[in-house]
């Protein structure tokens, strides 16, 4: 399978998150820009999701029905053409890094799916319903992952 760069101008793979993004900071999403997505996507999704949180998976951004042609997404804005669904916030949109004081650094995984056709979520998907409905439609991916512990 094809492969999508996913990138960040304010941190690299498996470095440290800036403060200014998290939830204690200013709690904007992180920019991103990629590269490579395949001919034929109709949407691309986005998820920034913690599989060190202490109850689970947690769900820190999910956008659908994303541009296929958009270069990136800006600092505390949601890629072009995307819809941001509930987070595990309960809050539509970006939700910062917050892992329990003391904890090693968790790992944010942000992944970037292109779609042949567009997928079907509910309004606040947990991660597994995320991987669930991009697996069948799935032409390429890209994942950037950051750490960041209080």
């Amino acid at each position: 399978m094809a492969g999508i760069e996913l990138r960040s101008s304010a941190f690299n793979d498996h470095a440290v998150i800036p403060r200014r993004y998290a939830l204690e900071g200013e709690n904007v999403s992180p920019p991103l820009d990629w590269s490579g997505v395949p001919d034929g996507t109709a949407e691309l999704v986005l998820l920034c999701e913690d599989p060190d949180a202490p109850s689970g998976t947690f769900v820190h951004w999910v956008v659908v029905g994303v541009d296929p042609g958009s270069p990136g997404a800006e600092t505390g804005s949601a890629p072009p053409g995307g819809t941001e669904l509930v987070n595990g916030y309960g809050r539509p949109g970006w939700g910062g890094p917050h892992p329990p004081p003391g904890d090693d650094a968790h790992r944010y995984f942000f992944r970037l799916y292109a779609l042949g056709e567009p997928c079907v979520l509910p309004d606040a998907p947990s991660a597994e319903q995320v991987h669930e409905a991009v697996e069948k439609h799935q032409l390429a991916s890209g994942t950037l992952v950051g750490l960041y512990q209080r």
